[in-house]
């Protein structure tokens, strides 16, 4: 296992889903903090550092529920036509339907912030908290919430790294630990540094399309899809891992840019 956690693959993996990881996280930090500012001052921080925890956990289960239903590649139902063949297992499902809920969740979320920034957050606010308790249970209701997408864009960048599933899922555990631990640290820095480039986090939503368009390949390459004598092949992750580092050095040139043009 180390040795397959030494690889290049590997901490290419790691890097970009723990940095995605936290991006996805922006909004549950806000999400939490909205919550948790109904509460006593002194008991605020102990309320953010609890649900930040709490997702981690989530996460986590969650994580070995769906590596478990990944892991289902035996095939239960096979369909062959003169222009198209298949055979269908519950991994191809699972892949399938967390693509297409990836790139669902990704549109609408990126429609949202650009034409009803505030929505979501007034309507956490609107939700009362009497107690400390109270305040908990609506967090872990968010991180719930949260996880699903962070859980899916984990499984669409490990999956296929290596034969036993084993070895992706402590992979998957590492970067959520790891990130989790980086909002607990560097939350408010965070969510400032967000807050003042907002279109870091529309990227991020913008990757997780391209996570949901590899998971629906990878759906079809595992069945073994044969679409009129054309097979659907899986798409290398190496493509995905230049397309996400090549689009943050032009955000960070445009960055560099606007702070320039600023100084004038």
């Amino acid at each position: 296992m180390l040795e397959f956690l030494m690889s290049s693959d590997a901490i290419m993996a790691l890097i970009t889903l723990t940095f995605l990881e936290i991006i996805l996280g922006i909004d549950n930090i806000v999400f939490i903090s909205i919550a948790a500012n109904k509460l006593p001052e002194h008991q605020r921080k102990k309320a953010t550092n609890i649900g930040l925890v709490l997702a981690m956990v989530q996460r986590i289960i969650l994580l070995f529920f769906v590596s478990l239903l990944v892991s289902l590649s035996e095939p239960f139902y096979v369909f062959e036509s003169d222009w198209l063949t298949l055979a269908l297992s519950w991994q191809a499902v699972i892949l399938l339907a967390g693509g297409l809920f990836l790139i669902y969740k990704s549109t609408s979320e990126i429609r949202e912030k650009v034409e009803t920034p505030q929505m979501d957050e007034n309507n956490t606010r609107a939700r009362k908290v009497s107690s400390f308790k109270n305040a908990i249970v609506q967090i872990l209701i968010i991180d719930f919430i949260f996880s699903v997408d962070s859980i899916l864009t984990a499984v669409g960048m490990t999956n296929g790294l290596h034969p036993n599933t084993n070895y992706t899922l402590v992979l998957m555990i590492i970067a959520v630990v790891i990130s989790i631990i980086i909002m607990i640290v560097f939350a408010n820095t965070i969510r400032e540094f967000i807050n003042r480039h907002p279109s870091m986090q529309i990227l991020g939503l913008s990757f997780l399309i391209l996570i949901g368009f590899m998971l629906i390949t990878e759906a079809a390459h595992i069945s073994e899809v044969n679409f009129f004598g054309k097979e659907v092949g899986a798409i290398p992750k190496g493509y995905l891992y230049f397309a996400i580092a090549f689009s943050l050095l032009v955000e960070f040139i445009n960055q560099k840019i606007a702070k320039g043009n600023k100084k004038i």
